[in-house]
């Protein structure tokens, strides 16, 4: 049986369900008011930080001071840009409606940011903005603000890095602001830096015992505040007494001292060394090709240093041609250098050498002027002015290892290149038919030629290999230095001592001089300057000659015989 509804049913149900709706209506509505308004509470938080930057335009310094306070306690997205623009002087307002905005350099003025929204305004003359300008009251105010924002990063590098910032301005907000720090802290490097932060704050009290443990606890700490907060203590005051008043603290910072100026010596040392390394790895790369050249043909190739600034302009044209793939360019610029170079070479060798064999003399004043004739080329074509290479990014910066020593990447790169290098040519003359060749060449050529080798082709592929790697060594130079036609002097010289010194024609010489030289002069130079201690190698190397003529690796057959 069907169950329908009658008249006064549903006039009923009518009338309920305009109730209901009625009720859901108002409940809405209820929970529409009450509800938070996002937007609203935005614009609170923008108008709280336009109210702060709008203090920042006034002239007065105190007005400024006091505007940064208030900017420290604004809750806003945009408060750490804005600051660091302030810091760094590119915090502007607009002269037509004094609305602060971040600018940057363009061709015709500058670029202009909302600094509340990072809404771009786009471009203006230089005239209609001017800039806020603060002292250097300000800036440690800026930098410490910066700072306790930072602390509350998620990144554990960007907390490390304003706590270091904190350590030069030890006040005892700075110190509370670590102490909260410390409770949280997870990563073992920032509490360690907050500790160094609260041991200087500790030197600070008014209790000896204290001041004590702080002194204690900062022996041997390579961070500068450091060791010149403990040499102040140490310092005397205009009445001629000790500012430190306690002598067991006085005693306990000269120790501190002392062991900070031990570790900061052995690591200068591991500086110095490191330095040597890469400085050995480039005449490594420059004397290498020079060596197999003299080791095989007896050529006294003036030209080499050439080579080396072929492949450097070869870098910089390469990174003409791929300006947005800078990162990428070197990977190019490494074969089409050998390439550039090496090809040269073998102009060189086909086109001179090859007829003055048996002539050194006649050998070295021919390539001494191939040398200024490849660098006169190179002025006409790119002008006399020297040019500079971009560094990519992956090579750019240093490894932080703590406040005494840090390690440059591209240096680190080029000593990794250089060892790559001399493996891959080590390779060449072990496993391939040329190196046989070579090899073959340099210890016996007439019985070479006998075999049927054709020495003239070995003469011209090895002094294209050689060339080609001294085109590779100034890739390598390229990242260290600006490229000029003059680049290949620089390194001649050097080139054939550690020839010389290594040993003619022999690789591993080659790569035990390049790195004792280059050691051994970063060494000297601290205390006899740079021009000194290339005198003092030369001397050095010339005394070692004349007990080893043929020096550490003395090469066997033809070229030991000559």
């Amino acid at each position: 049986m069907e169950l329908t509804p009658g008249p006064f049913c549903a006039a009923r149900l009518t009338r309920s369900a305009g109730v209901l709706t009625y009720v859901v209506l108002l409940l809405a509505a209820v929970l529409l008011w009450s509800a938070p308004l996002p937007a609203a509470a935005d614009g609170g938080a923008d108008a709280a930080l336009t109210t702060a930057l709008n203090r920042l335009s006034h002239a007065d310094f105190s007005a400024k001071a006091a505007a940064v306070d208030q900017l420290e306690k604004v809750s806003h997205p945009r408060l750490l840009p804005v600051l660091h623009a302030l810091l760094e002087g590119n915090l502007c307002y607009r002269k037509s409606d004094r609305k602060v905005v971040i600018v940057h350099d363009v061709d015709d003025g500058y670029g202009m940011t909302d600094a509340v929204t990072a809404k771009d305004l786009g471009a203006t003359g230089r005239r209609k903005v001017r800039r806020i300008t603060i002292n250097n009251e300000i800036r440690t105010a800026l930098r410490n603000a910066i700072a306790r924002l930072s602390l509350s990063s998620s990144d554990p590098a960007v907390r490390l890095k304003a706590v270091r910032e904190m350590l030069d301005d030890m006040s005892p907000q700075v110190a509370a602001a670590l102490r909260q720090r410390r409770k949280q802290e997870t990563d073992a490097d920032v509490r360690e830096a907050i500790d160094v932060g609260l041991a200087l704050a500790g030197t600070n009290s008014a209790d000896a015992a204290q001041r004590l443990a702080a002194v204690k606890a900062l022996s041997g700490k390579l961070n500068p505040a450091v060791r010149n907060r403990l040499a102040q203590m140490l310092n005397t005051g205009s009445d001629g007494k000790p500012l430190e008043a306690d002598a067991g603290v006085r005693a306990a910072a000269k120790a501190s001292i002392a062991a900070i100026d031990r570790k900061a010596e052995f690591y200068s040392v591991v500086q110095t060394g490191f330095f040597g390394l890469s400085l050995g790895s480039v005449l490594l790369l420059a004397g290498i090709g020079l060596a197999i050249t003299f080791g095989v043909m007896g050529v006294i190739n003036m030209a080499h240093g050439e080579m080396m600034m072929l492949g450097a302009y070869t870098t910089y044209v390469v990174q003409l041609l791929m300006p947005q793939h800078i990162g990428s360019s070197l990977f190019v610029a490494v074969p089409a250098a050998f390439l550039v170079s090496g090809l040269a070479g073998v102009v060189i060798e086909r086109g001179v050498i090859r007829f003055l064999y048996g002539r050194p003399l006649e050998t070295l004043l021919a390539t001494f002027g191939i040398s200024l004739v490849l660098q006169q080329l190179v002025r006409t074509i790119f002008s006399p002015l020297n040019r500079s290479v971009q560094t990519p990014d992956w090579m750019s910066g240093s490894l932080h290892i703590n406040s005494a020593l840090s390690l440059t990447y591209n240096r680190a790169y080029i000593v990794v290149f250089a060892l790559l290098v001399f493996a891959a040519l080590l390779l060449v003359l072990k496993k391939t038919s040329l190196g046989l060749k070579v090899r073959a060449v340099s210890q016996n050529r007439e019985m070479a030629k006998a075999m049927g080798v054709r020495t003239g082709w070995v003469d011209a592929m090895t002094f294209g290999l050689g060339s080609g790697i001294a085109g590779i060594a100034g890739v390598a130079l390229s990242q260290l230095t600006n490229v000029g036609p003059n680049l290949g002097q620089s390194y001649i010289i050097d080139s054939f001592m550690v020839v010389v010194f290594g040993g003619v024609g022999n690789l591993w010489g080659t790569l035990v001089g390049a790195l004792s030289l280059g050691v051994f002069n970063k060494f000297l130079e601290p205390w006899s300057g740079a021009v000194l201690s290339k005198i003092l190698v030369l001397v050095l190397i010339i005394l070692f000659i004349q007990k080893r003529p043929r020096g550490l690796f003395p090469q066997k057959g033809r070229a030991a015989e000559g």
